[in-house]
């Protein structure tokens, strides 16, 4: 993508959108912000000072069809008036991370997946940083990977990608590629097709070469399946919990071994982070390492002292014996399974939000076996009282946050657990899923 004298348009000024502009100001480029909705007053003064024209609360039609290249904010479907005209036109529409790679030397760690994404991300930016890496965290999580190409480049970067970054990224290319799991998400983005879903999550592996490596998990049935199917020219580097693997990584008597280059063991029950779910985030992660000859040593201590990510399964008080757990970020069926599967006491599960094509069948025997009530956090929470109502004792319905937390409080006994995991996006309540586990973590610590 050549930019030279280029008219870049950047729809959406939230943390991307942001970043990709000034870097294109940085780098000379003609370049105009537009939102939807209102920009906040951070991001306003920003784009002030580095003298970048901007609209908000609304699209100038003809000033977007200008544009050579178009970068597209991930929250904005397809369905959108504006995307369809742009579209229509043939204007390339590029995601942040497509934008910003050709003006970075950098090397890349690109983690995807339904579940497990952020968690992998971090613990292999923590390792990488841990071991004097020049290491930059990007994507979904940190700052906007555009900005720190702009104003500070590092020698790698780990960058999370989701689904709607791959669908408009079409040269980048990963050094090394990490797919932790695929299931069922985000599918009213994709007309409810998995198969479509499953495409964009392996765009990750688009352009790479057979000096490349995909890390994957081997015991994914969607993965495998894919990969029957599909040559791949990235080195192969599968992690599993049930196969014994003479390269890459897998679980066998409690113990975690890492077979690149070296072999690297550990108990599962020394890692920072319990569950089998973490059990094979520290897999990936630690095989990123490896594959950078990053020392065994180092490798196992990193996998023992990393701290958890906040809102992912993250405690946050205990409030007359009851346990409160916030995990904000399960915003599908696969998290809010691994989360029940965790849980060791009676638990009373706060759920809902916006439905994203759910299938709460998944997580019926969970539910009998874990859940003594059921606290529903939703406008619409019909499917959900649908499909536990026979195995609960009780459901209640609430709007806000204060009102879910009273009511699980009130359901909940002495060494019991109240359990935060929507299984649902955050939009008809709260701003994102941050917002509603704030406010979640702020109505526990008024109790």
């Amino acid at each position: 993508m050549k930019l030279d004298g280029k008219h870049i348009v950047v729809l959406g000024a939230a943390e991307s959108g942001i970043g990709a502009a000034v870097l294109a100001k940085v780098k000379g480029l003609d370049v105009f912000v537009s939102d939807a909705g209102e920009i906040k007053a951070s991001a306003k003064a920003e784009l002030i000072s580095y003298a970048i024209e901007f609209e908000e609360n609304g699209h100038t039609t003809a000033r977007v069809l200008s544009a050579d290249v178009v970068v597209k904010s991930p929250g904005i479907p397809e369905s959108v008036k504006i995307i369809q005209d742009i579209r229509a036109l043939g204007i390339p529409v590029v995601s942040e991370i497509e934008f910003a790679k050709p003006f970075s030397t950098a090397k890349t760690i690109c983690i995807t997946g339904s579940n497990g994404k952020t968690t992998t991300t971090l613990w292999i930016y923590h390792i990488l940083k841990k071991a004097g890496f020049n290491v930059g965290l990007a994507g979904n999580v940190g700052q906007s990977y555009a900005k720190q190409v702009a104003l500070n480049d590092f020698s790698w970067y780990v960058l999370e990608l989701s689904s709607f970054q791959l669908d408009d990224m079409h040269s980048f290319k990963a050094d090394i590629a990490v797919l932790t799991n695929i299931s069922p998400d985000h599918l009213d983005r994709y007309n409810y097709q998995m198969e479509r879903y499953v495409a964009a999550k392996f765009r990750i592996l688009q352009n790479m070469t057979g000096e490349d490596f995909f890390i994957f998990n081997a015991d994914d049935e969607v993965i495998s399946a894919w990969l029957d199917e599909h040559p791949v020219n990235a080195s192969l580097v599968p992690f599993s919990s049930t196969k014994i693997l003479d390269f890459g990584g897998y679980i066998q008597n409690e113990q975690l071994i890492i077979n690149i280059k070296t072999t690297t063991t550990m108990s599962i029950h020394e890692l920072a982070l319990k569950g089998k779910h973490n059990a094979q985030n520290a897999l990936a992660a630690g095989i990123a390492a490896r594959l950078l000859d990053i020392r065994t040593e180092l490798v196992r201590e990193s996998l023992m002292d990393f701290e958890n990510v906040e809102h992912r399964l993250e405690f946050v008080a205990k409030v007359n014996g009851v346990e409160f757990i916030n995990d904000s970020k399960a915003t599908n069926i696969n998290s809010a399974w691994y989360a029940l599967e965790s849980m060791e006491h009676p638990t009373v599960w706060i759920v809902g939000g916006v439905d994203k094509g759910n299938d709460y069948s998944e997580l019926e025997t969970l539910v009998k076996m874990k859940v003594k009530a059921i606290v529903c956090l939703g406008l619409d929470n019909s499917k959900i009282i649908e499909a536990f109502a026979d195995h609960v004792q009780q459901i209640v319905e609430t709007k806000s946050a204060n009102e879910a937390v009273l009511a699980a409080f009130q359901l909940a006994k002495k060494n019991e657990t109240v359990l935060l995991s929507p299984a649902c996006a955050s939009f008809d309540l709260f701003k994102s899923y941050e917002d509603r586990g704030n406010q979640f973590k702020q109505a526990v610590r008024s109790l």
